[in-house]
């Protein structure tokens, strides 16, 4: 063989070696990530991040970080099993990530089961502000609904009605949302108070079932005010103050009636 064809043979190997892969869990920490106090369950995971290093801090890496959690596991209630709930971090203090809402969903399996043939589904959506500076896109779906006694096996809305319906639904969403802060927006997406509202407001035009805020997100934030996230996790308050100043009245009344003693002693 002519030297110089195999280049194996004439390089003594490649230089420095093989490096040895360390274990990449081993540069990482984990933080317990904190819901909302609207939630009944507060802790409801774990988050991992790498270690500070360099220009790269672990607490700013978190920021932003969008979770998915079942509503189911937030509130302990397997009824709610079919809504997805995605949070995101907005702060970190220690060990614990302080979450906001970010957005609602339905899992597929709940809307796959809704689907029927014969009946007819309308959609509709509308992006709302609410009072304190955030825009919400809201999805709303429902389905028609057969009358009582109704012999045709099918129960079809005609186009007109599906117009009349849709316009409906959006003038409810606009009012419901439109005039409360995101926090108590939740609170009514949770129990589906606007899809009640909605059906019950639509029997005039069609009879509908199964209305559903079918998903929520968050199109634009107001500027990050760390004030209103900490009252979201119900770490400050009114009646924490109230406590701490009866607290003080308390030892302030010990400490006079000490004194008074101590002079009525000296006397």
């Amino acid at each position: 063989m002519a030297v110089g064809k195999n280049k194996r043979l004439t390089k003594g190997g490649k230089k420095g070696g093989k490096k040895k892969a360390g274990d990449p869990l081993m540069r990482k920490e984990w933080y317990d990530i904190k819901a909302p106090s609207l939630f009944v369950n507060r802790n409801c995971g774990k988050t991992l991040v790498s270690r500070t290093q360099g220009t790269k801090i672990a607490t700013e890496e978190l920021k932003g970080r969008v979770l998915e959690v079942n509503l189911a596991d937030l509130n302990n209630d397997e009824d709610q099993s079919y809504k997805k709930i995605k949070l995101c971090i907005e702060e970190v203090q220690g060990r614990h990530c302080l979450t906001d809402f970010h957005a609602l969903s339905l899992t597929r399996d709940k809307l796959c089961s809704l689907i029927r043939k014969w009946y007819t589904m309308i959609e509709a959506h509308a992006d709302v502000k609410t009072t304190d500076g955030y825009v919400v896109r809201m999805f709303v779906t429902a389905f028609t609904k057969r009358r009582p006694e109704q012999v045709k096996a099918n129960c079809y809305a005609q186009t007109a009605q599906i117009r009349r319906i849709r316009r409906k639904m959006v003038d409810i969403m606009i009012a419901e949302a439109g005039k409360v802060q995101l926090r108590e927006l939740v609170k009514k997406l949770i129990p589906e108070s606007i899809g009640k509202e909605i059906e019950k407001h639509t029997q005039g035009i069609f009879p509908l079932k199964d209305v559903l805020v079918r998903k929520v997100k968050i199109m634009k934030k107001p500027k990050f005010d760390i004030v209103k996230l900490m009252e979201m996790h119900g770490d400050t308050g009114d009646d924490a103050g109230v406590a701490m100043v009866v607290a003080e009245g308390e030892a302030a009344v010990n400490t006079l009636s000490a004194e008074v003693a101590a002079v009525a002693e000296e006397e």
